[in-house]
């Protein structure tokens, strides 16, 4: 068990390499990833990192990267978080992914794998992998998971670029058999820096967005989620207190925004981060034990002190259930505590 003076860890997400078979518009490694993998976490180091995690509850391991299957350990990995019982995850571009790895990837016993579809069709997700063939590499890992028993998540990155293709995103998503369809979006900093500003989605543009999830949400078809989008539990709070419900309920794991609260990033070299997308340095897991770091860092303190929510985030009813994106606030105004810049709501009017 975690602490009494800390909450327990839910998720930790494991850069668990820069390399990768892709070339993804939003990446900043693509020059330098095989020079800079040089410095991943070796196997001994990362069993440590889950030794550790054992101590702070159950969270899920979610190996990602990169791309996480260019590791030669990653099933030795899987076996040892398996013994500690500790659930996993595997975040892939899905395009290594053929009969063989799929049943490689059963056996480790992850929980889900999640494949990226940045478009419903191979011209969108083709250029914003950078790679041709992409999408149709992608959705051929995709069968091959399936056709292993294995449970499939699509993770979608929605910008500009995309938004109008939501409504084929999700029907393609149902037709492939994934059980989730979590559409992340996106956030300016850390890989989100290297896509343009006209990629970026205007506030009234993202508030659709939550509304059509809430829509979709409610035919029950598949797992839909919006993520990095903290506001959604805001937006859901006001379509419930518009139906007779009590406003401002929290969501089902506290509030919308969970990085340093319930969530924690380890970079390929054992940096740890809030989350993927705040590079704000917690410390180092080649320096002290994970736990230590997540017990004792002043910047996840912070984080969770929702009274310490600077402008309208910090007056708005709907902070605890809310939150803000920190990672937004931080690439607006180098503050991970002020403002969310991408919410259109008005406490002061209740608009």
């Amino acid at each position: 068990m975690p602490p009494a003076s800390c909450p327990p860890l839910r998720l930790l997400f494991w850069e668990s390499t820069v390399r990768c078979n892709l070339a993804c518009a939003h990446c900043r490694r693509i020059e330098t990833a095989d020079e800079a993998s040089r410095e991943d976490l070796t196997t001994a180091e990362f069993r440590r990192v889950l030794d550790s995690c054992a101590s702070l509850g159950r969270p899920i391991i979610v190996f990602s990267g990169g791309e996480p299957l260019m590791r030669d350990d990653w099933e030795v990995l899987a076996a040892h978080a398996k013994a500690l019982h500790l659930p996993t995850a595997l975040a892939t571009n899905g395009t290594l992914v053929d009969a063989d790895l799929a049943g490689r990837i059963v056996r480790a016993e992850f929980r889900r794998v999640s494949v990226s579809l940045d478009g419903a069709d191979a011209a969108t997700h083709d250029a914003f992998r950078g790679v041709e063939g992409a999408f149709e590499g992608a959705l051929n890992g995709i069968a091959a998971l399936r056709a292993a028993g294995m449970a499939v998540q699509v993770n979608a990155t929605i910008a500009n670029h995309n938004v109008d293709q939501i409504d084929e995103l999700y029907a393609l998503t149902r037709s492939i058999g994934a059980e989730a369809l979590h559409l992340f979006l996106l956030v300016p900093v850390g890989c989100g820096m290297e896509i343009g500003e006209s990629h970026q989605l205007p506030p009234d543009r993202y508030e659709q967005v939550l509304e059509w999830v809430l829509d979709r949400q409610a035919n029950g078809q598949i797992e839909l989620k919006a993520t990095c989008a903290p506001h959604y539990y805001r937006v859901a709070a006001q379509r419930a207190a518009a139906s007779g419900v009590s406003p401002g309920r929290a969501g089902p794991h506290g509030r919308g925004c969970l990085c340093g609260v319930s969530v924690a990033f380890v970079s390929h070299k054992g940096e740890v981060f809030p989350c993927g997308y705040l590079p704000v340095h917690c410390g180092s897991v080649r320096e002290r034990p994970l736990a230590e770091i997540w017990r004792d860092s002043q910047v996840f303190a912070r984080l969770r002190d929702y009274e310490a929510l600077l402008g309208k985030c910090g007056r708005c009813e709907y902070k605890a259930s809310c939150g803000g994106c920190r990672a937004r606030a931080y690439a607006l105004t180098g503050n991970f505590m002020a403002a969310e810049p991408a919410c259109t709501y008005n406490p002061e009017s209740g608009a």
